[in-house]
């Protein structure tokens, strides 16, 4: 069912629209972190959480200077909805969240989480996809995460905590970017390119986790690990070229209408962003509730392309 709660208009201030005009680079480096993770206007967030080792002691330990701390999975980025898990929270939730941390919207947000794998990366590409179905495109990642970061013993390091002034965070709402299960069917019929960013396994049926009631994908969708969407599966996303590469490779379409999903919207973000952001397929889009919802529902469709004995 297609999301209806209140949405707010996007307001700009009369200061700070101008800034908002370009949208920022969707991947930033080491040095653009040096050089402006402190500077009025950008709030670096670190997003570490058990999805990728860390958590709020190892924020307090050490951090990117001026980088304020909200754990992926305890900060309540994504909550049950209708039953399923890992879901977009209802507008209001969603926005204190980020109003709370110091972000409104003529922030430049700049996300990171440990960096260790594509996983990892997964934590900063569904806060990134957050934003932007929330209507907000003033927002960046830093590549690598802060394994990239901390690579060079030189980079300062800062400990203890920075403390958010909350303030208003209006969203405006996208729903081109959230497919539904509604939204998926109508791909099916239509044969627009469903694309599984889980991993292999899954996809063919051999294994499931606990979210997914039933072994198998979408009927007709291809397989497009999130793994392989970075280099050796670090934190590191692989160029455009070599994106396009791969997706040639799996028939993964690079331009029109497509839906990436996974178990719950987290692997599928990195395949979202991948699409999205770095090849600029802008019609590309993402199953909020992926096979969590899917394969709970006993008239949606399942393929299993293998059946272990």
């Amino acid at each position: 069912m297609r999301r209806t709660w209140a949405i707010g208009t996007l307001l700009f201030a009369a200061s700070g629209g101008a800034a908002l005009a370009a949208s920022p680079q969707p991947l930033v480096d080491v040095d653009w972190i040096k050089a402006n993770s402190c500077k009025p206007g950008i709030v670096v967030v670190d997003v570490r959480s058990e999805i990728d080792g860390g958590s709020q002691i190892d924020y307090l330990r050490g951090h990117i200077p001026c980088a304020i701390y909200s754990d992926y999975v305890k900060g309540g980025w994504r909550t049950k909805v209708d039953n399923v898990p890992g879901m977009l929270p209802p507008l209001p939730q969603i926005s204190k969240v980020i109003g709370d941390l110091g972000i409104d919207n003529n922030t430049h947000v700049v996300i990171y989480s440990a960096g260790t794998n594509a996983t990892s990366m997964g934590s900063a590409t569904r806060v990134y996809w957050t934003f932007k179905v929330l209507g907000d495109d003033n927002v960046s990642i830093l590549n690598g995460g802060y394994a990239a970061y901390t690579a060079d013993k030189k980079n300062p390091v800062q400990t203890g905590t920075n403390a958010p002034k909350a303030t208003t965070f209006v969203a405006h709402f996208r729903p081109e970017l959230d497919a539904t299960e509604a939204d998926v069917r109508k791909a099916m019929a239509d044969k627009v390119a469903l694309i599984d960013n889980r991993p292999s396994d899954q996809y063919l049926g051999v294994n499931r986790v606990a979210v997914a009631k039933r072994n198998g994908t979408i009927p007709g969708a291809k397989s497009m690990p999130e793994s392989w969407l970075t280099a050796n599966d670090g934190g590191t996303f692989r160029s455009a070229d070599d994106i396009r590469k791969l997706y040639k490779q799996a028939g993964v379409p690079t331009e029109g209408k497509s839906v990436n999903f996974c178990n719950t919207g987290h692997w599928a973000s990195v395949g979202w962003f991948a699409s999205h952001e770095l090849l600029g397929d802008k019609q590309a889009t993402m199953y909020d509730g992926s096979m969590a919802q899917w394969s709970a529902d006993p008239n949606a469709p399942m393929e299993q392309k293998i059946k272990p004995e």
